[in-house]
């Protein structure tokens, strides 16, 4: 009778940490997305530590070909940056952002949450449908808090695949508006509504607190 509730107790026994981490690395090798510490947590056996198995995790990863990063809230695989080159040739460009909507996502990136009006009134010019609606359809910007103003206008903000893509852990990791054009990704003329903030201010003051 008295041994009954020891044994009970043993079956909820989590796992040893060095077995929790293979566990985290099977299902972060599977992902196609990144994964969230919940749902790590909603998989592993009661009493597992995810948060502990990926740190863990992340420490015998580092200098390899691959690194464990985190994505916003998430946690993803992915090759080490100085091994980019040999990926190139699996890389596939099937089309070309227009001007408009380079500057729509820009403005995004660096001043979310932002409504369309303050797209519109940073571009000086309208914003259509058709822009918002590509850069949604690439599941790069996603609807944000609705303003508390009149209308309620909805905002806009970038989404975790966009940092993922572009090799961020938030969108404060963003470089500022000289460095994309050293490295050649901006045009020499101004772009709107990012030049001055990148000399006039600190570009951290340009991100409010989505949470």
């Amino acid at each position: 009778m008295n041994d009954l509730p020891e044994q009970e107790e043993s079956l909820f026994d989590a796992p040893p940490l060095a077995e929790q981490e293979r566990m985290v690395e099977a299902v972060l090798f599977a992902s196609a997305d990144p994964v969230t510490v919940n749902d790590l947590a909603s998989r592993m056996p009661h009493g597992c530590n995810p948060k502990a198995a990926l740190e863990l995790l992340q420490r015998r990863y580092e200098g390899r070909g691959v690194r464990v990063v985190r994505v916003g809230d998430s946690w993803a695989i992915r090759t080490a940056p100085d091994l980019g080159f040999l990926m190139q040739k699996e890389t596939v460009e099937t089309r070309k952002l227009s001007r408009a909507a380079i500057e729509t996502l820009a403005i995004i990136a660096y001043h979310q949450p932002c409504t369309r009006a303050e797209i519109e009134e940073i571009r000086g010019v309208s914003v259509s449908r058709g822009t918002l609606d590509q850069l949604m359809e690439l599941d790069w910007i996603r609807f944000g808090r609705r303003r508390m103003s009149p209308g309620r206008p909805v905002t806009y903000v970038v989404t975790p695949h966009f940092l993922d893509h572009f090799g961020l852990e938030s969108a404060r990791d963003l470089p500022g508006v000289k460095e994309l054009r050293a490295a050649g990704l901006l045009e020499s003329r101004p772009l709107p509504g990012l030049d001055a903030t990148d000399d006039d201010e600190d570009q951290d003051d340009l991100f409010e607190d989505e949470s």
